[in-house]
């Protein structure tokens, strides 16, 4: 037999027998390394000696292309769910994966996915604790799609972090430059020619979170991680639920050049586009300048800026002031604008 990392996934890699513990065993765990602390057993049991709250999280991955010019769906699904616990206030401490894998995919392909998640995870300092893979027929996924689940842990120092502790005129900090990611995929997806311009911002922030708290966790009310959506979407779905009336100074957005050209190309928003290492927080506008520092001394956080403020309300609405003060509705995203980017 020829072998494994000449062939592709087969049907067989599926069936729990011999071929399916190769693949596990040789592509998957042989890659992931010393970041991968399961027994191939179907849980993992850990004796938890940390004091505080324990964060869980989980999602799934669907990337079309699954490998990008700066990173791939497997990167994607460590950061997305780190940075998902890491806005919570947790130190993120385990993932499982589970793969979803079509016939036919090769396995070189799967070996540099599974590299992306070892790195990813290095970085991050988190481990592979447990985890699954699936192969179904050619044609039922599109060649790989990923669930992750995380545990993380949350200091009582910490647990104010939550939509309910934003204040009337609380500052609105973002880290990073918006809408990155989605141009970056759609831009190789559709052959504009950005993508060597503006690069994916996936990026585990978990250490630039822990560094922010440790210095100013009592100025800031709330984190958000933005994903899918973009930031409006995250900030219409606190406006709702807290009442608040949100206002954004255009002219203060972090945007790349490049990202407003390829938008303006495609007919989309850049307050709506996905990004993959973007936090948005609420803080004490008496300390925004302090945490906009600090979170410019990160490589992920250069971008920083302060772009809006909260106002109570009796309706949440978000409203963008442009550069001549006048306001238009940042309305709520109506379906999909642009598909399977994270």
């Amino acid at each position: 037999m020829n072998k494994i990392h000449e062939e592709c996934v087969v049907l067989d890699h599926g069936t729990g027998g011999l071929l399916s513990g190769q693949l596990v065993s040789d592509v998957i765990v042989g890659t992931l390394g010393d970041v991968y602390v399961g027994l191939m057993e179907d849980s993992f049991v850990a004796k938890l000696d940390t004091v505080g709250f324990l964060a869980m999280t989980t999602d799934s991955f669907v990337i079309t292309p699954q490998i990008f010019g700066n990173g791939d769906i497997g990167k994607v699904a460590v950061c997305g769910t780190v940075n998902d616990l890491a806005v919570s206030g947790a130190t993120p401490k385990f993932l499982t994966l589970a793969l979803v894998l079509e016939e036919g995919l090769p396995i070189r392909t799967l070996r540099q996915i599974i590299a992306s998640v070892r790195d990813a995870a290095l970085e991050a300092n988190v481990k592979i604790v447990a985890g699954d893979t699936k192969v179904v027929k050619c044609g039922e996924v599109d060649k790989i799609f990923i669930n992750t689940a995380g545990v993380g842990f949350v200091p009582d120092r910490y647990t104010h972090l939550r939509p309910r502790s934003i204040r009337d005129g609380d500052d609105i900090i973002v880290s990073s430059s918006l809408g990155n990611h989605s141009i970056h995929i759609l831009s190789m997806r559709e052959g504009l020619g950005f993508e060597q311009r503006v690069l994916s911002d996936c990026a585990p922030l978990n250490h630039m979170l822990d560094s922010l708290l440790a210095r100013h966790a009592a100025a800031i009310r709330c984190m958000r991680d933005v994903t899918r959506g973009g930031l409006g979407t995250v900030l219409n779905e606190l406006a709702t639920e807290q009442s608040l009336l949100i206002t954004l100074d255009e002219e203060r957005l972090p945007i790349q050049i490049e990202t407003r050209m390829a938008s303006e190309m495609l007919g989309v928003n850049p307050i709506y586009l996905a990004n993959e290492g973007c936090v948005c927080l609420f803080a004490d506008p008496a300390y925004s300048a302090d945490i906009v520092a600090e979170l410019k001394k990160h490589t992920y956080g250069r971008q920083a800026a302060v772009v809006g403020r909260t106002r109570k309300a009796t309706d949440g609405k978000v409203l963008m002031i442009d550069r001549d003060g006048d306001s238009t509705i940042v309305e709520h995203l109506q379906g999909m604008e642009l598909p399977r980017l994270c």
